[in-house]
């Protein structure tokens, strides 16, 4: 027996590593994926005064900050019993939007692409985003601009670009102007031409990796997302399963989340791997992300999306379970969010400044979901009648997708050593 060990993963946002555990004929006997940081963030709010934490977890992710942040002032809101005027929840819903645009460009454009683009079999010291920019100039630029554009969003609503601060107990802390809103949609059109784009070249490549797409990573798993109405939704609504073969489906309130999703410890990994708790563990581990998402809905919010959507599933079937068909879907939701962005800055609400409810701190326990760009983000506070968190649970994005990862990466192992 011997062993691989690939250290560190890059193109990743995180640590970790992959070991492949040989047989005696040299095959792969057990696969893992370790996830080698450990972050302690439910232990850091802890004895904090709660309105204090959602400028706390950005913190969390140098990527996602933008969800984590309204995810944890959800959560304060609910604890205390807060019903936010509309107005401040268009807000946070678009500022959301700008960092899944800003995102969703960079996971295609900078992680993902570059073995596209440039090939599988390419030369790793070319296979990166400088490579891209080389062979395809033009879609780099318009990469560049939608992160850009999806940035100036949270940066507009959220005051700062990296990590937003404007979400507070009871609503926003600050409105945005009309010249802000201005700004903003004389770039909108553009950007949903460039997101369409990013989706015409994903069924490009397709059409030329389909038999890796087929081949690596096609996996049987329950899906997990976010839904309003049945809709896909990135801020509110209700969480639903699907099962593997798409036939069932478990709605159920953020506040439920704990009757339905259980977290088992592994010894090998800084992160637990959740699951569905009424089919168990291994079995009922599941997906988020875009691919979970598009799989979940009844449809998108949006015209041009749902015609995406519409044809995704041509292509893949349903559900789709073929891991690399995420690139697909997420490039669906860059459509989506550019629509969605639009269609909330034409609403006359969004320059409101009627953006705060009155707030009382007290004994209670709150739960915040919403959709981040890599999936479902769960964050649990308990709060003393002071308005001091007691006890914190997060389940961040990427956390849902581990053990389905490594089921992935253990089928394409097995794949690949063929």
């Amino acid at each position: 027996m011997g062993k691989i060990v690939i250290e560190p993963l890059s193109r990743l946002e995180g640590h970790g590593k992959v070991t492949i555990t040989l047989d005696e004929n040299g095959n792969p006997k057990d696969v893992k994926l370790h996830i080698t940081a450990l972050r302690g963030f439910e232990q850091f709010v802890v004895g904090r005064p709660a309105e204090e934490v959602p400028r706390i977890v950005p913190r969390i992710c140098g990527i996602c900050q933008t969800p984590h942040h309204l995810a944890s002032v959800k959560a304060v809101d609910n604890a205390w019993d807060v019903e936010i005027p509309e107005p401040a929840k268009k807000l946070r819903e678009l500022m959301n939007i700008g960092n899944i645009i800003h995102s969703h460009a960079l996971h295609f454009y900078f992680l993902a692409a570059p073995d596209f683009v440039l090939g599988v079999d390419a030369d790793p010291k070319i296979r990166n985003v400088i490579g891209v920019i080389d062979k395809a100039p033009e879609v780099a630029k318009q990469a560049i601009e939608l992160r850009k554009f999806g940035q100036k969003i949270v940066e507009m609503i959220g005051g700062k670009a990296i990590h937003p601060v404007t979400g507070i107990p009871g609503g926003q802390a600050k409105r945005l102007t009309e010249e802000e809103r201005d700004e903003l949609l004389k770039d909108i059109d553009r950007m949903i031409e460039y997101a369409k784009n990013g989706v015409e070249l994903i069924k490009k490549l397709n059409e030329q990796y389909m038999d890796l797409i087929k081949t690596l990573g096609v996996i049987d798993t329950w899906y997990l997302g976010l839904v309003k109405d049945g809709k896909h939704n990135v801020y509110d609504g209700t969480l639903r399963f699907l099962s593997p073969d798409g036939k069932e489906k478990v709605e159920f309130k953020p506040n439920e989340y704990l009757d339905y999703i259980g977290e088992h410890v592994v010894s090998y990994n800084y992160v637990k791997h959740p699951f569905y708790k009424k089919v168990g563990y291994p079995e009922g581990i599941y997906r988020v992300g875009p691919l979970s998402m598009l799989n979940v809905c009844n449809s998108m919010e949006t015209d041009l999306a749902e015609e995406y959507r519409k044809e995704f599933f041509d292509i893949f079937g349903f559900p789709a379970n073929q891991s690399l068909a995420y690139h697909h879907a997420r490039l669906i939701e860059l459509v989506k969010a550019c629509e969605k962005a639009k269609i909330l800055l034409e609403d006359n609400d969004i320059t409101s400044d009627d953006i705060k409810a009155e707030v009382e701190p007290k004994a209670g326990n709150g739960v915040g979901v919403v959709y981040a760009p890599r999936g479902v983000l769960i964050h649990n506070y308990e709060t003393d009648e002071n308005g001091i968190v007691v006890k914190a649970n997060m389940i961040v994005a990427s956390t849902h997708n581990v053990p389905t990862m490594e089921k992935a990466i253990q089928q394409a192992a097995k794949e690949i050593f063929k």
